[in-house]
């Protein structure tokens, strides 16, 4: 069961209010993947109401609750009483490829083509303050933004160092194998994406636009908007896994398999 964007109470501020129609402001639509997240959930809403609030840019937060075991489901509901929230529900935990389709689908099928489509983790290891700057670059007329480990000035704190190796690594396997202009880092999930950019994935490769289920999903999703002549860059982010409770829910093993076999098929797709 879910809840519906358009029955949120109209006391939300959504920065719309006294702007002529066709002239409103960009709305954020933040999908968060979320499961088990009862311990980072709270903290992560918080920050980016105070981040969005203080940008004064009007935004909406999809949380997909991915089955959880915990009280995710619970807060959730807890924090769409006060912000503009709606809750999207998996019954069972179907995985970050189908919970990522679904916030990413709720998102465009409400948005403007011209409004910001951001995801991000919901495990608070990325820093929301970032999104007003992704929103600027979109504005600036690129279509997809992502948060870089790769460029000048980027940090990592509490990230085990063969996972920082896995990475690199990967970055270089995609780099030589599938470029994308403009692109360094594939893996990170952290992005703003013009929902234009979405929209037309969605028009060119139908539901195949997620039809991965595993961490290589965010990969795909790179892969599969490369093809439509989109401008492509990167912002350098602060990773704070040190920040983030609980251990990975990412199996390295099945990813790293997974991955590699993605590079195949994309590679040698006729």
């Amino acid at each position: 069961m879910s809840s519906k964007l358009a029955d949120f109470p109209s006391s939300y501020s959504t920065g719309y209010e006294g702007i002529a129609k066709g002239h409103r402001r960009q709305c954020h639509w933040i999908v968060l993947p979320a499961y088990n997240e009862e311990k980072c959930l709270p903290r992560l809403l918080d920050r980016i109401d105070e981040a969005m609030s203080a940008a004064q840019l009007p935004y909406r937060v999809i949380v997909v609750n991915d089955g959880s075991k915990d009280s995710t489901g619970r807060i959730a509901a807890e924090y769409s009483r006060n912000l503009p929230l709606v809750i999207e529900t998996h019954s069972v935990n179907m995985g970050l490829g189908a919970t990522l389709r679904d916030g990413v689908l709720t998102a465009i099928a409400q948005a403007d083509p011209k409004d910001i489509v951001v995801t991000m983790d919901a495990d608070n290891s990325h820093n929301p303050e970032l999104i007003p700057r992704m929103g600027q670059l979109i504005r600036e007329g690129n279509d997809v933004v992502i948060a870089s480990r790769y460029q000048a000035g980027s940090k990592t704190k509490g990230v085990p160092g063969y996972r920082r190796m896995l990475s690199i690594v990967g970055s270089l396997i995609f780099r030589l194998f599938l470029p994308v202009e403009g692109v360094r880092d594939y893996t990170c999930g952290f992005r703003a994406y013009r929902a234009d950019a979405l929209m037309r994935g969605q028009e060119h490769h139908g539901q195949a636009l997620f039809d991965q289920q595993g961490f290589q999903c965010i990969v795909d999703l790179l892969l599969k908007l490369r093809p439509l002549g989109l401008i492509f860059t990167e912002v350098p982010m602060v990773l704070r896994y040190d920040l983030k409770e609980g251990a990975s829910k990412m199996k390295v093993g099945r990813t790293i398999r997974a991955s590699l076999l993605l590079v195949l098929k994309r590679r040698f797709a006729h």
